[in-house]
C-alpha cells in the first residue's frame, strides 16, 4: 500500500512539474514571437524613416543645386551686364551722346534721332554700298565658273582615262579643281564673301554700345549730380505721346513701329530677287521673322529712349535698303550690274506686294 501511494504521489509531482515547464515554455516561445514582431516593426518603421530622410536629402541637395545653378545664371548675366555697360566703347559713345546734345541744344528725342541718323549714314551706310559691291562680284563669278564647270569635266575624263583613276578619286580631282577655280576667281577680283559681313559687324557692335549708353544715362545715376540732371532732362526730353524717355511706351507705338518696319526689311530684301531662294535662305528669312516678332514686347519693356532708338535706326536702314534697290544709284556708286538686279525694282516689288496679298486675303475680299 505504501509504495502505491508513494507511485501515485510521484507521477502527480512529475505532472504539475511537466506542467509549469510546458506553461514556462510556451510563455517564454510566445514572448520570443511578441519580442520579433516588435522587432520587425521597429525595424519597418525605422527603414521608412530612413527612406524619408533619404529622400528629404535628395529632394533638398538637389533643390540647392537648381538654387546654385540659377544663382550662378543670373550671377553670370549680370557680370556680362556689368562689364558691357562700363566697358570703353559704351563710356565713349555714352560722353558722345551728352556732348552732342549740349553742344546741339536739342532735346534729347531729337538729339537721339539725328545722332542716330548720323551713325547710320557716315559708318554703316559706306559699309552698306561695299557690301552690295562685293555682293554683286560674287554673283558674277559664280557665273563664270559655271561656265568653267565642263571644261574642268572634260579635264577629269580625260585624266581618268590616262591614269585609270576610279570614280571617287575622279570626284576628288574635280572637287579639288573646282574649288582652285573659284579661289583663282575671287583672289582675282578681291571679293571674298566674307567682305560682305563687315557690316554686320560693325552695325551690331554699334547698336548694342548705343543701346546700352542710353540704358546708363536712364539707370546709372551714382549720385553723381551731371547724370542727375541728365535723368531729369530725359524724364521731360520726349515728344507727343512719350514725354518720358525713361518710362517705356505704353502706347505701344514705338514697339508695334519697330517690328513692323523690321519686317518690311526682310519682305524688301526677299522680293527685290529675281531668282529662286534657296532653302538655307528661306530658312534664315523665317528666323528674322520671329525674331523681329520676339522684339516688340521686348521693345514695349525697355525706356522710350532706347525704343525711339531702335525705331529710328530700323528706318534708317530700311530707306537705305530702298535706295540700294535703285540701278540708276547703284551704277553712280560703282556696283557692278548683276543678274539678279531687276532694272524697275520699286515696281516689281508693288507687283509682288499686291500677289502675295491676293494669296493671303479670302476670295471674297479680293
Amino acid at each position: 500500500m505504501l509504495n502505491l501511494c508513494t507511485l501515485r504521489q510521484s507521477n502527480i509531482i512529475t505532472n504539475t512539474i511537466f506542467k509549469r515547464l510546458f506553461i514556462v515554455h510556451s510563455s517564454a516561445y510566445l514572448c520570443r514571437r511578441n519580442f520579433s514582431v516588435i522587432c520587425d516593426i521597429g525595424l519597418k518603421k525605422s527603414v521608412q524613416i530612413n527612406k524619408s530622410r533619404i529622400k528629404y536629402e535628395v529632394v533638398s541637395s538637389v533643390r540647392q543645386q537648381r538654387n546654385l545653378s540659377i544663382a550662378a545664371i543670373v550671377k553670370w548675366q549680370e557680370q556680362i551686364y556689368s562689364s558691357i555697360s562700363n566697358s570703353y566703347p559704351v563710356s565713349s559713345i555714352q560722353d558722345a551722346l551728352l556732348y552732342y546734345h549740349e553742344v546741339t541744344g536739342l532735346p534729347w528725342w531729337a538729339a537721339i534721332v539725328t545722332s542716330t541718323i548720323l551713325v547710320r549714314t557716315l559708318m554703316t551706310f559706306p559699309f552698306s554700298i561695299y557690301q552690295n559691291y562685293i555682293l554683286a562680284k560674287v554673283e558674277n563669278i559664280s557665273l563664270e565658273l559655271k561656265d568653267l564647270v565642263n571644261d574642268l569635266k572634260k579635264e577629269t575624263a580625260i585624266a581618268k582615262k590616262s591614269l585609270n583613276l576610279t570614280d571617287k578619286q575622279c570626284a576628288i580631282l574635280y572637287k579639288r579643281s573646282l574649288k582652285k577655280q573659284w579661289v583663282n576667281l575671287i583672289e582675282r577680283d578681291n571679293c571674298h564673301p566674307f567682305k560682305a559681313s563687315l557690316v554686320i559687324l560693325i552695325q551690331i557692335p554699334i547698336w548694342v554700345c548705343m543701346s546700352f549708353a542710353l540704358r546708363n544715362l536712364v539707370y546709372l545715376q551714382s549720385g553723381d549730380p551731371s547724370l542727375l540732371i541728365t535723368f531729369m532732362e530725359l524724364s521731360a526730353g520726349g515728344l507727343g505721346w512719350i514725354p518720358n524717355l525713361t518710362e517705356p511706351d505704353h502706347s505701344l507705338i514705338l514697339p508695334v513701329a519697330f517690328g513692323f518696319i523690321n519686317l518690311t526689311i526682310i519682305e524688301i530684301q526677299r522680293l527685290s530677287k529675281l531668282r529662286q531662294p534657296s532653302k538655307m535662305h528661306n530658312v534664315f528669312t523665317n528666323v528674322f521673322r520671329v525674331f523681329s516678332i520676339i522684339m516688340i514686347p521686348v521693345a514695349a519693356s525697355v525706356p522710350s529712349c532706347m525704343c525711339l532708338y531702335w525705331t529710328t535706326s530700323s528706318s534708317i536702314g530700311l530707306m537705305h535698303n530702298l535706295i540700294l534697290l535703285s540701278p540708276t544709284l547703284r551704277r553712280k556708286l560703282k556696283i557692278p550690274e548683276a543678274p539678279s538686279e531687276i532694272d524697275r525694282p520699286y515696281q516689281h516689288i508693288k507687283e509682288e506686294l499686291q500677289q502675295t496679298i491676293k494669296k493671303i486675303l479670302p476670295t471674297s475680299f479680293k
